[in-house]
Parts: structure tokens; C-alpha cells; sequence
């Protein structure tokens, strides 16, 4: 069984890295066959250090919700012009079901017992002479004459549950699955789809529930590797959950990479390293620990190798690039830079939002400032937010400028001086995670 490995939603360059990272030492250490998987879009960050690279982003996986691939099976198929006889073969050896396609690739009808049933009544019916005849001329008769053609479609990657209703609806227990195109991809059948395997997922860069891809509830959660704050869902069955106080997950994957007495290859290294830098903005963040600067070591042993993709770089070279590739708010529409890296709370009866944008300097600010204002408010709107926040940081001077829409009488008492232009001056602070929200909560929840 697959076990995807995935981040948070509105993925960051460590949320995927740890993917895919963690994905591939599940397959060297355990032999297992993991799969990293995002849930959303990479960023323009995320997306430059992949190029850079040379690899393909992780699976997108939209929500945790069973699939009718998850439940199809590809049983062989007869043409509609074929004798009887090869769909008697087939189900003979399936479950009594023989699935009939066309040239063209598309489902024509399924045989089974009732349809066979009701090609004998219409061949032999009430007539004495009629029922002398032998089994073998039926089975020459061609095999759409058996066929049920009224079986209903379902397309691999939609939703079960949103298909419940007609499932049980129908008198049949078969159905076709097909892909986008209609063609032929195999049959499902009814007892499946009402009890169909859970996903097996891993979550990496998160624990809260609100950040997780949708539907998480339907899937099998089998472990936790994290570094952010606790807010996890509640499980069945243990899981094995590790939340430690590093700057990124990439850390406590290189970690547990080197304590399997292995080395990631080049490329894996050089994008686990991306998100170690990218979260700890080049090991300066608050955030950072010894652990942090010793995996960046590490990392870059791995990386910078003759003849990869890094060949020549050095750990702040590298951050150096990563930190411009994500940075700057001419290259985005305002709308996509408070909803790319944001994370949704929960606290003192509030809902809100805090998003996060990265620039080289301050000053950008100003020429778009009211139209991330009105970009952020539409998306407490389309959220159902209390309040949101957008914290737009100077990663090369390492301070901070909050943008607040509808905020509540508790965050008056801010330490962060209002400006004239009606955004708060937050000095010295880069961390979301360590700095911005710890101050946030504290208001709200005393």
C-alpha cells in the first residue's frame, strides 16, 4: 500500500523538501513505498529551487478522501463483435462479470449472470423447440447481446462519498472506472465502495488539523514529524509523533537520514537544504538551533558534491539565491501573496489567518500596500475569518511589517509601533512561528 508523505497546505520550500526527503528514507531504510505529495501549488521559492535542481515537484494531492482508484480493478475485457464464449471465459474467471469495450477504448456494456439470464429467456423464452437449444450456439451469439449498457461511469480520481448516494441507489453491484477521457481504466463493485481502503498518509511541517490537506479525517494517519507548535488530531490507534524544537523539519530528516548510516543523493540534499535555509533565512532566524547549523553542514557535505547540480556553491551562496527567489511582491498578484504561505489559528474564540511575504527591503512596500490590504481583507472575507495578518519580512535586515484587517480590541496592545501609513514597524522580528505568534496568542488568550 502507498503512504503518501505530505505537508501543510499552501506548501513552503520546507514542507515539500521534508517530503520528500522523509518519502525517500521510508524507501531506503524501510523498504517502504512511500510517496511525497503536496497540498497546493509550489511557490515561486519552492518552484526556482526545483528547477534548480532538476526534480519534479510531489504528487499534488488535493484531499485525504478514498478515490474510486483506490477500489478499481482491471479485469481483462471482450469486444462487443466477440462470440459469447470469450466473455464466458473471463467470468469464469472473475467474480461472474466480464466487461465489454470498445474498439475506441470505452466501456460498451458488462455481462453478468442477470444479463445472460435474460439473453436465454429472450433467445429460448416459452418455446418447446426453442429450449432443445445447445449451450454452445448461444455462446456464438455476439457478446453485445448480453450486455447490461446502462452500468454507470465513475472517473478514477473523483471522490467516493460524493457518489454514495447513486452508488446505492443503483440495482447493479458493478461499475465501469474510467480516466478523464472515458476510457476504460476497470470495474469497481459495490461492497468495495462502501468500505474502501483509507490513505495512508504521513504529515510532515505540521500537526494542526486546519493546515492539513482536507478530509484527513477519511485517511489513515501513520505518523507525525514536525517542528511548529502542537495542535494535533486526535488518532485511532497510536502513531509514532515527533515534534522537536529545530528550525525546520528538513533538520530532523537529515538527521534521521544520517542515523540510518545514509547520505541523500545530490539533488535530494540540495532541496532538504533549501528548506533548512529557507525557513532559518541562512541559519539567522531566531529559530535556529545548534542542530540547524549542524545539518546545514552536513547537507552541504552532501549537496555541494563534483559533478551535481551545486557543484561550487557554499551554504550562503545557495541561501543567498533561495532567499531572492521567494522574495519581492512585483512578481505576484496580491491576492496570491496573502494566500501562498498563510496558516490559519484558532484561539480566544478568534479565527484568523497570519501570512507571511518575504522582500529584500521595506520599501517595496509602499507602492502596494492598499492593494494588500484589500487582497488580505478579501480573504478573511472568503475564509470566514475573524482577523487576518500579513507580515511582510526584510530578510536581508531582518525586521518586519504587519498589515491587520478587522483586528480585535485584545491586539491594541501589540509592541510593535504603529506607522503612518497604518501598518505596524515589528523590529527584529522574521519568525511567524517563534516571534509573531506567541505574542498574538498571548493577547488573545489571557
Amino acid at each position: 500500500m502507498t503512504i503518501y508523505v505530505i505537508g501543510h497546505v499552501n506548501p513552503d520550500t520546507d514542507s515539500i523538501a521534508a517530503a520528500m526527503g522523509y518519502a525517500w528514507l521510508l524507501n531506503e531504510r524501510d523498504g517502504s513505498n512511500a510517496v511525497a505529495a503536496r497540498a497546493g501549488a509550489a511557490n515561486p521559492q519552492t518552484s526556482w529551487v526545483l528547477k534548480r535542481l532538476g526534480l519534479d515537484a510531489p504528487k499534488l494531492l488535493n484531499d485525504a478522501s478514498p478515490r474510486f482508484e483506490a477500489v478499481v480493478r482491471r479485469l481483462d475485457t471482450t469486444t462487443p463483435d466477440a462470440p459469447l464464449r470469450e466473455a464466458w471465459a473471463i467470468a469464469s474467471r472473475t467474480w461472474g462479470v466480464a466487461p465489454v469495450v470498445d474498439a475506441d477504448g470505452k466501456p460498451f456494456g458488462l455481462i453478468t449472470g442477470t444479463s445472460l439470464f435474460d439473453l436465454v429467456n429472450r433467445m429460448v423464452g416459452p418455446h418447446p423447440k426453442r429450449q432443445e437449444m445447445r449451450l454452445a450456439e448461444i455462446l456464438e451469439e455476439p457478446s453485445r447481446e448480453a450486455c447490461n449498457t446502462d452500468v454507470p461511469r465513475f472517473k478514477a480520481n473523483n471522490r467516493i462519498r460524493d457518489s454514495l448516494n447513486r452508488i446505492l441507489r443503483e440495482e447493479g453491484d458493478d461499475f465501469f472506472v474510467v480516466d478523464e477521457r472515458g476510457l476504460y481504466l476497470g470495474i469497481c463493485r459495490q461492497r468495495d465502495l462502501l468500505n474502501p481502503p483509507r490513505l495512508k498518509v504521513i504529515l510532515v511541517d505540521h500537526n494542526e488539523p486546519r493546515q492539513a490537506i482536507s478530509s484527513l479525517e477519511e485517511a489513515e494517519l501513520l505518523e507525525i514529524l514536525d517542528h511548529h507548535r502542537l495542535g494535533n488530531p486526535s488518532t485511532h490507534t497510536p502513531i509514532r509523533f515527533t515534534v522537536d524544537i529545530v528550525g525546520s523539519t528538513s533538520t530532523l530528516v537529515s538527521e534521521q537520514i544520517e542515523e540510518a548510516g545514509l547520505s541523500a543523493p545530490p539533488r535530494l540534499a540540495g532541496i532538504l537544504l533549501a528548506g533548512l535555509l529557507s525557513d532559518t533565512l541562512i541559519l539567522t532566524s531566531p529559530t535556529t538551533t545548534e542542530r540547524d547549523n549542524n545539518a546545514a553542514e552536513r547537507l552541504g557535505r552532501w549537496a555541494f558534491v563534483h559533478g551535481g547540480p551545486l557543484e561550487g556553491e557554499t551554504v550562503q551562496s545557495y541561501g543567498e539565491q533561495i532567499l531572492n527567489a521567494g522574495a519581492g511582491l512585483s512578481s505576484r498578484e496580491p491576492d496570491e501573496i496573502v494566500s501562498t504561505d498563510m496558516k490559519v489559528y484558532e484561539a480566544g474564540n478568534y479565527r484568523f489567518a497570519i501570512a507571511q511575504a518575504e522582500v529584500t527591503s521595506l520599501l517595496q512596500l509602499a507602492e502596494y500596500l492598499a492593494s494588500l490590504t484589500a487582497a488580505l481583507e478579501s480573504l478573511r472575507e472568503r475564509r470566514a475569518l475573524d482577523f487576518a495578518m500579513l507580515m511582510v519580512t526584510d530578510v536581508v535586515r531582518g525586521s518586519s511589517r504587519l498589515l491587520l484587517v478587522n483586528d480585535p480590541p485584545e491586539l491594541g496592545d501589540l509592541p510593535y509601533p504603529h506607522q503612518p501609513d497604518g501598518t505596524r514597524l515589528a523590529e527584529g522580528v522574521v519568525s511567524r512561528k517563534k516571534q509573531l505568534l506567541p505574542v498574538v496568542l498571548g493577547l488573545l488568550e489571557r
